[in-house]
């Protein structure tokens, strides 16, 4: 029986048992901000419990579960419909994929279904995988969230959803923080080994993301003449493009392009503060946060302009097509320019309108008040 009246919202946490990413700040934004909200219980779940806690802290409303097994089939097939039933769970919330055995209200979150709209970047049984998956829980679950205008477009044409809500990503304040820039610099040279002038790409590894574009403009506008490059993130598909391009340069270039995977919050944030410019050139995504948070960050940014990143309209005078080679190379020159005047302050501040987590958790409220009415 419940001691009380208190609505129970579960949360699958397990993506912060794995590297930085993209659902990871979706949950944390969100989530400190709805926690906030004492009239709700809030069951996070994780295998790194004391990780979780270290971020989202002890409060009453707040209880944290500990995942036994790392295996999505373990944890969604059993671990998770066990934790909902023994703590008698009113809403579930989960990334993408819920378990097959329904015994709550589900809630889903598809950041995007790129697979269907570049398949040629997505090996044939990833496909459909996350096509069969994704469509079974998102006709499941009775609310969808996503986070971008145009992921609501396709998951709606691609997975027949009627009703998507949009609940947008957003910046965490640490990026907004002030810093000595000049103390990034030197600590990354002394931890890293990096030159003080550098350009960086903070993505996961894959083809779509085009991490060769990058690696092929630096060598051929000579950039690697005044700069190093570096990557930060985890593979999740490997892209042939970049091994060849790379296997065919000069040793005395190689060195200067430095690749870390498995990089911790703390060591991103200090990569990103310490960099001179920071790049997305990827063709497809869901959201694309990396390019606002280097702005937070006041690291002059150019940012590609296609699917959801052309919502990003306060950065149309530094976004390009990645398709256009010749565009790319332009504004990638014009970024590294020494004394660039790059707007930060007009940029920041309608960032900060557009995307913050308030107004996502108020959307997410709305979802769930129109669902219970």
């Amino acid at each position: 029986m419940k001691t009380n009246n208190k609505l129970r919202i579960f949360v699958d946490c397990h993506v912060f048992d794995k590297g930085f990413q993209g659902t990871r700040t979706y949950i944390q934004g969100l989530y400190l901000e709805l926690v906030k909200d004492s009239s709700r219980h809030f069951f996070l779940a994780a295998s790194d419990t004391e990780g979780l806690q270290r971020i989202f802290g002890q409060a009453d409303n707040i209880t944290y579960l500990k995942y036994k097994s790392s295996g999505a089939l373990s944890r969604l097939g059993y671990e998770i419909p066990r934790m909902i039933r023994k703590n008698q769970i009113d809403f579930a919330h989960f990334q993408y994929r819920v378990p097959p055995i329904k015994l709550c209200r589900y809630i889903v979150t598809i950041h995007d279904v790129l697979f269907e709209d570049f398949p040629e970047d997505f090996p044939k049984l990833n496909r459909v995988q996350s096509f069969l998956t994704y469509k079974a829980s998102a006709q499941i679950s009775d609310i969808v969230l996503t986070v971008s205008p145009y992921s609501k477009k396709q998951i709606q044409r691609h997975l027949k959803v009627k009703k998507v809500w949009v609940t947008p990503n957003a910046v965490e304040d640490v990026f907004f923080e002030s810093y000595d820039k000049a103390q990034a610099i030197a600590r990354v040279s002394k931890k890293f080994a990096i030159a003080p002038r550098y350009i960086i790409y903070v993505s996961r590894w894959e083809p779509r993301k085009n991490h060769h574009l990058l690696l092929e403009q630096f060598v051929n506008l000579g950039l690697y003449r005044d700069f190093d490059l570096v990557f930060i993130g985890d593979t999740t598909f490997n892209n042939g493009k970049y091994d060849e391009l790379f296997d065919s340069l000069d040793a005395d270039i190689r060195k200067k392009i430095f690749r870390f995977q498995k990089v911790d919050f703390q060591d991103m944030l200090l990569l990103l503060r310490g960099a001179s410019v920071a790049t997305y050139p990827s063709r497809a995504e869901g959201f694309g946060i990396p390019p606002l948070e280097s702005v937070a960050a006041r690291v002059p940014t150019i940012t590609s302009n296609l699917t959801a990143m052309s919502d990003f309209d306060f950065l149309d005078g530094v976004s390009f097509n990645p398709d256009n080679r010749k565009d790319f190379g332009e504004k990638l020159l014009y970024v590294t320019r020494d004394n660039l005047d790059y707007g930060f302050d007009a940029k920041i501040a309608a960032l900060k309108q557009k995307y913050n987590w308030p107004l996502a958790a108020a959307i997410y409220n709305q979802a769930l008040t129109d669902f219970l009415q």
